[in-house]
């Protein structure tokens, strides 16, 4: 029969070995996902946006709720002219992460590209609200700017 302390030895060993395995799971994670993430920003820079694609997903497969992997996604489709794709990844993202002032800018620049402005307005008054609400009036201005030349460019 066991006494106390080796009983209580058994589960601190226990214990400290499955703390260990679940930090070591974690770790390995952590690392497979850091490394996938560097290769896509090594294709991005050089221009492999099918490469960067493929590495981007891999990592929002793992990791959904990462907004600068779903901000660069986007950027890659919109680079490889998928345009619809790219368009629907901003979309997503702004619904998970409404104050991401990037993929309001980013959707808003899709839009215009697809002409359709008022959509495309409606966005970017969102991302210059935003801005203001962060008290950037800097980017504020610069987005109002934006505003006011698509605006007059739709008036004449």
């Amino acid at each position: 029969m066991l006494e106390p302390q080796q009983i209580y030895f058994i589960i601190a060993v226990a214990v400290v070995v499955i703390g260990l395995t679940i930090l070591g799971f974690f770790l390995r994670e952590w690392i497979f996902t850091s490394n996938v993430y560097e290769k896509g920003i090594k294709l991005y820079q050089q221009k492999d946006y099918k490469g960067a694609e493929t590495a981007f997903r891999n990592v929002l497969s793992r990791h959904p709720s990462n907004d600068m992997v779903s901000l660069l996604l986007g950027e890659v489709l919109m680079q490889q002219d998928k345009l619809e794709d790219a368009i629907a990844q901003w979309k997503e993202l702004i619904e998970s992460a409404p104050k991401n002032v990037d993929a309001h800018l980013r959707l808003g620049t899709a839009l215009m590209k697809q002409e359709k402005v008022e959509e495309a307005l409606a966005v970017l008054e969102k991302a210059r609200d935003l801005f203001k609400a962060q008290s950037n009036q800097n980017k504020a201005d610069s987005v109002d700017q934006l505003l006011e030349q698509i605006t007059t460019q739709r008036t004449t």
